[in-house]
């Protein structure tokens, strides 16, 4: 269960240990955009979908902005025929709209593949793969040309944002990808099943994680300095 706190100071001090901790992984491109040779065709379903979202095509990825502000974002991603057995790990196209994964003989798909993937609303699949979730998950489900269509997911959440029967009190449901949900805590709650009110102690917090992480980034290099060979 995630919890979410509004307060501003908890959203920059997240922001800058955000920053801090993954530069080096937002300066390079994501693997999974290079994760088979070649790039993507304009006559394939993805490439089709990138034309008409005025995205542009980068190895396997369709990139696009949602406006002149936001940085781009992955839309679309185009693993078909990549000789594929096994899918496990494709976070760095969790935004992604559409995803094709068709002509692979993918034996193993791990349940939590698409796990965070909120905007996945079309799915191509070998025939014989089930789609992420279930096919209670989905709006349309079909099988046509040797492929496995998965079309609109649907929410685990009701129209109100509720789920009582699995959400502790002082919750939300929120969506959370195909067959998965996570409860937030409303209001003024936090913590654990959201039985804490009021501000969250951020600076404290964060504060003691700071000291904690200078003290054991300083012990590191101590004692990796000691082993370390003279040239």
């Amino acid at each position: 269960m995630k919890a979410v706190y509004g307060s501003w100071k908890l959203a920059m001090l997240i922001s800058t240990i955000n920053i801090c901790c993954n530069s080096s992984y937002e300066l390079s491109e994501p693997q999974v955009c290079t994760l088979c040779g070649g790039t993507m065709l304009n006559s394939s379903e993805v490439g089709h979908f990138c034309l008409l979202s005025a995205g542009h095509i980068d190895g396997r990825c369709c990139w696009r902005k949602n406006n002149t502000s936001d940085r781009e974002r992955i839309i679309g991603l185009d693993l078909s025929n990549c000789a594929l057995t096994f899918v496990d790990d494709l976070k760095e196209a969790s935004t992604a709209i559409i995803i094709d994964l068709s002509l692979n003989h993918i034996v193993n798909m791990s349940d939590t593949a698409f796990q965070g993937y909120t905007e996945l609303n079309y799915m191509i699949l070998p025939p014989d793969l089930d789609c992420p979730g279930g096919n209670a998950s989905w709006e349309s489900v079909g099988v046509n040309k040797g492929n496995r269509f998965c079309e609109g997911q649907k929410t685990m959440c009701d129209q109100t944002g509720q789920l009582s029967m699995l959400c502790p009190e002082n919750s939300l449901c929120s969506p959370y990808g195909p067959g998965f949900f996570q409860c937030r805590c409303a209001g003024n709650y936090y913590g654990y099943k959201c039985l804490r009110e009021g501000e969250f102690p951020a600076v404290q917090v964060f504060w003691r994680l700071a000291v904690v992480t200078v003290v054991l980034a300083a012990f590191l290099w101590v004692t990796q300095r000691r082993k370390a060979k003279p040239l």
